[in-house]
């Protein structure tokens, strides 16, 4: 099976909140598309173990923001590799509550949609909520959405363990094994994400050659925060 054919599948990057009572949820989502135009439907594919997906099911309403290109990678790491269980998501993003009384993020986001779950199903590891719209709003009309491909290629970011597209890192290692590493590779082992030594980290403007030894050592990782004492050497 040839893996590249999954990462061809278009995609953006959300971030999808709930709140049940006085606990508030939040995730990172690249599975999410409009089913209906009349009346306007959303689809998201959450997976059964995940904190926001209970408080989904408990409060019948979700929302979510649709993410810059230029989005911040922390709130990234928080949303899509922290459990809401243990650490509060929300602390210093900023956000408001919608007409559900659910919060809605507006840190990094282009636009958001607050929708009311009128239809569920369970598929396998996953449960498909499908909500109808009842409010939305602009916040950047010229910001570019971020992509799961410009996560994947530009900030090297993959796939939390719970996504729906989630594949085990030793089978992506597996796929490309006929590209040629000229230069040694550190990789983070919270998120995966890899620091090539011959790219460097652009976003932090680390130039291409630096070695991961000579990177300063307050430098973090550009998609979940970890610190360079997190990344092995590949």
């Amino acid at each position: 099976m040839n893996l590249d054919t999954y990462f061809k599948v278009s995609y953006g990057l959300y971030v999808v909140t709930t709140q049940s009572g006085d606990k508030k949820g939040g995730y990172i989502a690249n599975t999410l598309f409009q089913v209906t135009a009349t009346p306007p439907q959303f689809a998201i594919s959450c997976n059964k173990d995940n904190y926001t997906t209970s408080l989904i099911q408990q409060s019948g309403v979700f929302g979510f923001s649709i993410l810059s290109q230029k989005a911040n990678p922390a709130l990234i790491g928080n949303f899509g590799y922290k459990s809401g269980r243990d650490f509060d998501k929300f602390h210093g993003v900023s956000h408001f509550k919608g007409k559900t009384g659910i919060p809605i993020i507006t840190d990094s986001s282009i636009a958001w949609f607050e929708c009311k779950v009128n239809h569920f199903y369970e598929v396998g590891t996953h449960l498909i909520f499908i909500g109808e719209v009842v409010d939305n709003g602009i916040l950047e009309e010229k910001g570019i959405p971020l992509t799961y491909s410009y996560y994947r290629e530009v900030l090297k970011g993959y796939s939390p363990k719970n996504a729906p597209t989630y594949i085990e890192k030793e089978k992506i290692e597996s796929s490309y094994s006929h590209i040629s590493n000229q230069a040694d590779v550190w990789q983070c082992q919270l998120c995966h994400y890899e620091y090539e030594e011959a790219k460097g980290d652009p976003i932090s403007g680390i130039q291409p050659g630096t070695s991961f030894l000579d990177v300063p050592d307050d430098w973090v990782c550009p998609i979940c925060g970890a610190g360079k004492s997190l990344f092995e050497k590949e």
